[in-house]
């Protein structure tokens, strides 16, 4: 039961900072321009398309871990 809790916690967390992650804090810059990154309109940071491929390879990896870890204990 004590490592549902921490999985529990440990996806909030996760959702928390993913929520944080989604707040725009830069301040548009002035002449009506949106402020590009380059030609093309690409994503600043390329992880940005990843994020939910991501999040779904470490949910199984705590899957894996965790039932790793149960059977050794066991």
């Amino acid at each position: 039961m004590k490592t549902i809790n921490k999985l529990v916690f440990a996806f909030f967390l996760f959702a928390t900072f993913l929520a944080k992650a989604d707040i725009d804090d830069m301040p548009v810059p002035g002449g009506g321009g949106t402020g590009g990154h380059g030609t093309g309109g690409a994503p600043s940071s390329p992880i940005d398309m990843y994020v939910y491929l991501l999040s779904i390879v470490a949910f199984a990896f705590i899957a894996y871990y965790t039932k790793k870890y149960k059977r050794v204990k066991a």
